[in-house]
C-alpha cells in the first residue's frame, strides 16, 4: 500500500513526522533563565513535574531547550490535521559542521555590511 492509498474511506491515517534539529547554545545562562521562567509559568505542570524540570535544568542546561518545544503550535494551523501524540527531548550531541551530510541544511548568517 502506498501513502496515498487508504484502507477505508473513514479510516484514520496517521503520519509519523521526524524532525532533527541541531541548535548551538550561544548563551547558556540566558537559556537556563528562560527555561526556568517557562517552567515556572507552565500551567500544565504539577508541582512534582515542575520540581523535576527545575532540577533537570540546573543539572544540564542543554535540556532546557525541550521546554520551548510546542508540537501543538507546530501543527495547530495545519488544515485537516489533529495532533494525536507527541514526544520530544533535547540532549547534548556531537556536531561537526564540516562533517558529511550536515552542510545541506546549514543556516548561514548574513553579515551586515
Amino acid at each position: 500500500m502506498t501513502s496515498t492509498e487508504t484502507t477505508g474511506q473513514d479510516a484514520p491515517r496517521y503520519v509519523r513526522l521526524s524532525i532533527e534539529l541541531i541548535a548551538e547554545i550561544t548563551d547558556e545562562q540566558a537559556l537556563k533563565a528562560a527555561a526556568l521562567a517557562q517552567v515556572e509559568h507552565d500551567e500544565y505542570l504539577d508541582d512534582e513535574e515542575r520540581e523535576q524540570s527545575v532540577e533537570a535544568i540546573e543539572v544540564d542546561p542543554s535540556g532546557s531547550l525541550a521546554h520551548f518545544i510546542d508540537p501543538v503550535a507546530l501543527l495547530g494551523d495545519v488544515p485537516g490535521i489533529e495532533l494525536a501524540s507527541a514526544t520530544w527531548e533535547s540532549a547534548q550531541t556531537e556536531f561537526d559542521p564540516e562533517g558529511e551530510g550536515w552542510d545541506e541544511y546549514t543556516v548561514e548568517e548574513q553579515s551586515a555590511e
